[in-house]
């Protein structure tokens, strides 16, 4: 069918009122429908990730079925018999993970929930607390209000990979979501199929956590914003338990969908500080935490020469990396088998960080699932306690293995002790990672992001993909490219396929280039290592010729 033969489709089947009308509000907007109904949101190795509304092309009730069901088979398949649901702050983030639990629980699969929005790695954590076969959590990360999504994990806590991910998908292909029948989310209760989570998980869980501390934390003044988010709960919960008593930015403190005062509620973006700014300059705070949403990555802007000073995510994670190696080594627990892991557009600063310490550093592709998955293969391999550290210039971070996936709650303790222990000897974390630039190299990264919304900026999103695969550049602004990589053909590193243009450019620098697996967007990671002065011209230099090239 074509997209209006679907829209039609849909208008004959669909029951939902609230779905129904928006249906009929797009009737005379051929162009609305055309972007709800030209594809189907696609469940893939990031599950699913859409605006909320009615159409195949985004988040309802009917395509969480419709994915649902899939998983549900799949399961079947396999013999598989329990599934761990969590839910973050996001609007209808609540309804949709119950109906995952309704679908799941018509087809006899029990199903474990958490009573409450929980940050992701509380799902990781889940999934091997109740030994369940796969974990699903409801949540669009940072991404703005009119998002949701749908992500899945594997038995070991990780976020499925490509094999059955693609074999979930194309059961999925073969559906229809109006054909499939579920009885009330309260029968299934009565009835022993949903579980709901209690207080002995998450002290189990805070437990975990608290056992990757390296130090006693040292009064600290900070505050703390979980951004309307799901880790307004835990994240100060656990602090106050290791004696450090967060202030928590009351606008911003309890879980809300519309993110009325952030609309953008992404750490990496200063003006997510802009509310606990307003609680940390009267007092002089020491940090400003934020962490997004689904609380998985946390971001934190420093008190410095009476301003604050946002890290960027790769400049924390070679902070932390720092501050934990040196710490083990310090406690005689470091050897050359431990590793850190960092994925292939993180700062390679941590790869020199790594060697000084005399540990390994191993990269991965993008997405915190290959991090995660490499930490199964080291247990598979009874090597398990050999993992250090991961993290991703995105702000997510990990040390230990307890989950399996980037864990705020975690980092934001790490991060309040590092900068606790730092302030004990008069030092900041700025004045720390000044420290990291004059022994290493200045080290430069920016991110920058294109946007192609709707149908036809997904083909154009591809068009312009297609052709830099096949014409690369040789010449990135003013610098040569002293070689490329093309991650869907290359054999030089034991990485699945991917699609990644690498350019090595003649300043010692880097341009990497990859669509988002989440959102419409072409994201392009600039990385520069020269002095401050030649970092901030390249990187200008290279912004504006990729402006040109994606406008």
């Amino acid at each position: 069918m074509d997209y209006l033969q679907t829209y039609n489709f849909w208008k004959q089947n669909v029951k939902d009122k609230q779905l129904s009308l928006q249906l009929e509000k797009m009737s005379q907007d051929n162009k609305a429908i055309e972007n709800a109904f030209y594809k189907d949101l696609e469940f893939g190795t990031a599950g699913l990730r859409g605006i909320i509304g009615v159409g195949t092309n985004c988040l309802n009730i009917y395509t969480i079925m419709r994915t649902t069901m899939g998983v549900a088979k799949y399961m079947q398949n396999h013999n598989m018999q329990k599934v761990a649901i969590c839910y973050d702050s996001r609007i209808k983030s609540k309804l949709f993970a119950r109906v995952t639990s309704n679908v799941l629980n018509s087809c006899g699969i029990k199903t474990y929930l958490s009573n409450d929005c929980a940050p992701t790695p509380f799902c990781s954590y889940m999934v091997r607390y109740y030994g369940c076969a796969l974990g699903i959590m409801i949540t669009a990360s940072h991404n703005p209000k009119m998002y949701n999504g749908y992500k899945v994990y594997s038995h070991d806590g990780t976020q499925l990979l490509e094999e059955p991910s693609y074999e979930i998908s194309n059961i999925v292909n073969s559906i229809n979501p109006f054909e499939i029948k579920t009885r009330s989310f309260n029968y299934y209760v009565k009835n022993g199929l949903v579980e709901y989570t209690d207080d002995n998980i998450i002290a189990a869980y805070l437990k975990d956590v608290q056992k990757q501390s390296l130090n006693k934390i040292q009064p600290l003044k900070v505050v703390y914003t979980p951004l309307n988010g799901a880790g307004y709960s835990l994240v100060p919960k656990n602090l106050s338990q290791l004696g450090l008593d967060v202030i928590v930015a009351k606008e911003q403190g309890y879980p809300n969908g519309n993110f009325t005062t952030c609309p953008k509620p992404n750490p990496e973006k200063p003006e997510a500080y802009t509310i606990a700014k307003k609680y940390g300059e009267p007092i002089k705070a020491d940090l400003l935490l934020a962490t997004d949403p689904d609380c998985d990555r946390v971001g934190a802007a420093v008190l410095h020469n009476g301003e604050y000073v946002l890290l960027t995510g790769n400049e924390m994670g070679a902070l932390l990396c720092d501050y934990v190696l040196s710490n083990l080594q310090k406690q005689n627990k470091l050897t050359q088998d431990h590793m850190i892991v960092k994925s292939i557009v993180t700062t390679s600063l941590a790869s020199q960080i790594a060697q000084n310490y005399g540990v390994k550093c191993e990269n991965v592709l993008t997405g915190f699932k290959y991090i995660g998955n490499l930490i199964y293969k080291l247990e598979q391999q009874n090597k398990g306690k050999n993992f250090i550290l991961g993290f991703e210039e995105s702000y997510g971070y990990l040390v230990g293995d307890y989950v399996r996936d980037k864990d705020a709650v975690l980092a934001s303790m790490l991060i309040c002790e590092m900068a606790s222990v730092y302030k004990a000897q008069s030092t900041t974390l700025i004045d720390k990672l000044n420290e990291l630039f004059e022994k290493y190299g200045y080290y430069k990264h920016v991110n920058v992001t294109y946007e192609f919304a709707g149908a036809d900026g997904n083909k154009k999103m591809k068009q312009l993909l297609s052709d830099l695969r096949k014409t690369p550049f040789v010449k990135v602004a003013n610098l040569d490219v002293v070689s490329y990589l093309d991650y869907q053909q290359q054999d030089k590193y034991d990485l699945p396929k991917a699609d990644v243009l690498e350019y090595n450019l003649s300043n010692g620098g880097s341009l990497i280039i990859r669509p988002s697996g989440t959102e419409p967007l072409i994201k392009a990671y600039i990385t520069t290592n020269r002095t401050p002065e030649l970092n901030e011209l390249d990187i200008q230099n290279i912004k504006q010729f990729l402006s040109q090239y994606f406008k």
